[in-house]
């Protein structure tokens, strides 16, 4: 009997003894200087890119993307009534020169017969639109008072991407943001050129186009401006502060030179 009650005493020893053993211990301080491994980072929604050369453009979704974008209000107002103007890609270059809603100005319709621009001019839509309306409105009106239907707009120059004036390192012109455009002539249908600067053109049409053109755009530069322009007239649509606007266009006359003086010891004339 005693000998079964300290078998049955052996066997629970043990058991405690095992129980002790995988039962867990306490939670032992991390190891002096171990750090948690950080999870990654949530992977960030898909975002769209913007091209080379988009970036200056402050409006970068429009015009770029994998999706067409829809034509803008005023390229809707430009229909064939007005002109002729085809949507060209955006421009995006360096230097400050870029337009988003740019055209391929060709003619402008004026009274359902079609006036050239030649050559085509590249131009920011509202500019465009505002160039047809003058040539409609006014050039074509002041041509036919002269006695002759308009027949074409002489482009001297539009875009290209430079500073003003092309004085290397001026700030961008105009005409490289698609906002300007260089006229030397109108023509007339029965083959007469009539010159903006020429003194020999009538100088009512003249002052009819200068008074016209300030009245349409915010910077109107001629004869008498700054010396680059006397031989043609820029316009555009430069933004200002307060709304400021440039005409300066002197509308100059003949000047008939008179005759030198008679030397002294010239003889005198007779019969």
């Amino acid at each position: 009997m005693r000998a079964v009650l300290v078998t049955v005493l052996c066997l629970a020893c043990a058991n405690g003894a095992a129980a002790q053993a995988i039962a867990p211990g306490p939670s032992l301080p991390a190891a002096e200087g171990a750090q948690s491994v950080p999870l990654p980072q949530p992977r960030p929604p898909q975002m769209q890119t913007v091209p080379d050369g988009f970036s200056n453009l402050g409006v970068p979704s429009m015009g770029v993307g994998p999706e067409p974008q829809p034509p803008s209000a005023c390229l809707l107002a430009l229909t064939a009534d007005l002109a002729v103007a085809e949507p060209v890609p955006p421009i995006a270059q360096s230097n400050g020169c870029d337009a988003l809603d740019a055209v391929r100005l060709s003619a402008v319709n004026v009274g359902g017969r079609r006036i050239p621009v030649t050559p085509p001019v590249t131009l920011r839509c509202t500019m465009a639109t505002v160039l047809a309306t003058w040539v409609r409105e006014d050039v074509a009106p002041a041509a036919a008072g002269l006695g002759g239907e308009l027949a074409g707009i002489d482009n001297y120059d539009s875009f290209e991407c430079r500073g003003r004036n092309r004085i290397a390192g001026a700030k961008t012109s105009e005409h490289g943001r698609a906002n300007a455009i260089d006229i030397k002539a109108v023509l007339l249908a029965g083959g007469q050129r009539l010159g903006l600067t020429d003194p020999e053109v009538t100088r009512a049409f003249r002052e009819t186009m200068r008074s016209t053109a300030c009245a349409r755009f915010t910077t109107v530069l001629g004869p008498g401006s700054d010396g680059y322009h006397e031989e043609h007239v820029h316009v555009d649509l430069a933004e200002r502060r307060n709304g400021y606007r440039l005409c300066q266009w002197n509308v100059l006359d003949v000047t008939i030179p008179l005759p030198r003086p008679r030397p002294a010891e010239a003889p005198d004339g007779g019969e």
